[in-house]
Order: structure tokens, then C-alpha cells, then sequence
């Protein structure tokens, strides 16, 4: 059986309420007193209950932390940044995957609710009208971390999208190329939006007209890189250049370009986005977008912990830095 705060209390020959406050760090009990219980914690095994600690402060010192995908190296990096920084301020963690599904979402969303999290930090793609007004109901105060609403009415951690595929793409224009193509991940997600629009830009600075058919949607993944280079192969005028979404999709596109015996960067200039480890693993080794996707997720958790504590916060829409870095797959 479960040893109980009563168990204690008769152990020590004090009342729960003395057992409670040794237990909660109150300074207020004697020392002698507090030796005494807590070696009948020890020897009694007992663990405080949480819920209960929770339900009697109305705090559960626990934050949701719900992701797209567990298993992806960008979202484990900002997963790590959330983990580091909750633990530094005694929060404890619950993860949960959402598949980027709409319905997996708002089901999460209130089953964190229900478990008496004290905020929870977000990451999805497309924010709909419904996921903000659930948010704004919120009982508790909500960061979206990678993750853009338009209306700016949620506190967010991100880069500067637009911008940032803006430098890529012209760095790519800079090097003679005027066919340069965008493997983008999923048309509605606003980030996807902001990258396609700083691609544009571009190409409108320099006065080279927007090709559709150069644009090629994945789903971020390694094999959706794959099979864009392939739709790239049967265009009439191909691409020189291929700007990625991601550096999984990079990847994809330099191995399909390499098994159809195109070299690159000489024959075919890639840059990718985000700079996960994969972009120095892959050869030759990739020219990225640097998206500090750990300094996102700790941000992300520092910001939620300003508002859980009823700190005064400054910007509630955080812009971190980006920068390009230059590798092999350019020239």
C-alpha cells in the first residue's frame, strides 16, 4: 500500500500539517522537528503525492509540451532547449506527439488542461481560427515555440522566415543562378507561406519572374526531397539551384541529383534551412539556414515561465537572430 502524509505524522509523532510544511520547505517548523520527519519519510518511503500538492497550492509545478513529431531532429532540438530550461526552474514535463493533426491537437491541448498543467508550450503548423480561440480560453498561459499565428495575438518564439529564405535565395542569385527552385513543406503552414514569400522577393529584386513550376511541395521529409528532384528532372529548363525547406528535403534532393549522376554544387547548387546535425553529415556537406531551434525551445520555456510566475514581459512575440552557414553544397 501507498505510504500516506498520515502514516508519516504518526511515525513522527506530529501532525500532518507539520509533515506537510517539512515537506513544502516551509522554514517555519523546528529543527529538531524537522529532522524527525524527515527520517520518517525516509524510513517509511514516502513520496509526496503531486496531484494533491497540486490541487491544494493550484499549482502542479508541470508544463505540456505538445509537438508535431517526436522522432524529428529539429523537434527533439527544441524539445531539449524546453527540457533544459524547465528544469532549471523545477517544472517538470509532459510531452505529447500531435502528428501536426488538427483534431490530435486541440484532443492534447485539453487533455493537458485536465491534468492541471500550469502552461503549456506549442508547436504545430497551421494555426486555424479554432486553435486561437481555445488557446485564448486557456486557463493557463500558452507559448507557441516555431510556430507563427497571424494575428500575432499568442506569445511566439521564432526567426525571421521571410527574411531569412530572402538571404538564401539571393545568396543562390549572387552566384549566377536564375533557376533556382523552392522544395517547400506543406502550401498552408504559415512559416512555409513566410519562406515562399521571401523567395519571391528575391527573385523580384533581381528582376527574374516567378516560375510555378519551380516550386515543389514535400511533407519535410528525406523522401519527399527525393521525390522533387525527380518532378525537377522532368522539366524542360532545369533548375540550377534548388533552395530546400529543410535540410531533410535538402538531403533528399542532393541524393537524387547524385544517383542521376549530377554533381553538386558544379552542376547543382543545394541550401537548406534549419542546420540540424544532418547537414554536416550528408557529403558534400550543406549550406543552411542556422535556425537555433534549441535557443527557440528554451525561449520559448523562459517566456512561459515569466507568465506562470506573473512576471512582467517586455515583447510577448519573440525574433531570435538567423544567419546562412556556407558549406560544400554551394560553390
Amino acid at each position: 500500500m501507498n505510504v500516506t502524509i498520515y502514516d508519516v505524522a504518526r511515525e513522527a509523532n506530529v501532525s500532518m500539517a507539520t509533515v506537510s510544511r517539512v515537506v513544502n520547505g516551509n522554514p517555519n517548523v523546528k529543527p529538531s522537528t524537522r529532522k524527525k520527519v524527515l527520517e520518517a519519510i525516509e524510513r517509511l518511503g514516502y513520496r509526496p503525492n503531486a496531484v494533491a500538492r497540486g490541487l491544494a497550492s493550484k499549482k502542479t509545478t508541470t508544463v505540456g509540451v505538445i509537438i508535431p513529431d517526436i522522432s524529428s531532429i529539429f523537434f527533439a532540438e527544441l524539445a531539449r532547449g524546453i527540457e533544459d530550461i524547465a528544469t532549471m526552474y523545477k517544472y517538470n514535463i509532459i510531452l505529447s506527439n500531435s502528428d501536426q493533426n488538427k483534431e490530435k491537437e486541440l484532443h492534447l491541448l485539453n487533455t493537458m488542461l485536465a491534468k492541471q498543467v500550469d502552461g503549456i508550450v506549442f508547436m504545430g503548423g497551421n494555426m486555424t481560427d479554432e486553435h486561437v480561440s481555445e488557446f485564448q480560453k486557456s486557463s493557463v498561459p500558452i507559448v507557441l515555440a516555431a510556430t507563427i499565428e497571424q494575428n500575432h495575438a499568442i506569445p511566439s518564439v521564432n526567426i525571421d522566415y521571410e527574411q531569412a529564405a530572402f538571404e538564401a535565395v539571393t545568396y543562390l542569385l549572387d552566384k549566377g543562378n536564375t533557376r533556382i527552385a523552392y522544395v517547400t513543406g506543406p502550401a498552408d503552414d504559415p512559416i512555409n507561406q513566410k519562406k515562399l514569400s521571401g523567395y519571391r522577393r528575391a527573385l523580384e529584386e533581381r528582376g527574374i519572374a516567378y516560375d510555378e513550376g519551380l516550386i515543389i511541395e514535400g511533407d519535410y521529409s528525406y523522401d519527399s526531397g527525393i521525390e522533387a528532384y525527380e518532378k525537377m528532372m522532368e522539366l524542360h529548363d532545369r533548375p540550377t539551384a534548388v533552395f530546400a525547406g529543410t535540410d531533410e528535403m535538402a538531403l533528399g534532393v542532393i541524393h537524387s541529383a547524385q544517383d542521376h549522376g549530377i554533381h553538386v554544387p558544379n552542376q547543382l547548387e543545394v541550401v537548406g534551412f534549419d542546420n540540424t546535425r544532418l547537414a554536416t553529415m550528408v557529403r558534400p556537406r550543406l549550406t543552411t539556414v542556422v535556425q537555433p531551434m534549441y535557443d527557440i525551445g528554451a525561449v520559448a520555456m523562459r517566456l512561459l515561465t515569466k507568465y506562470m510566475n506573473k512576471e512582467h514581459v517586455e515583447n510577448h512575440i519573440v525574433v531570435l537572430p538567423h544567419r546562412i552557414e556556407y558549406r560544400e553544397s554551394t560553390k
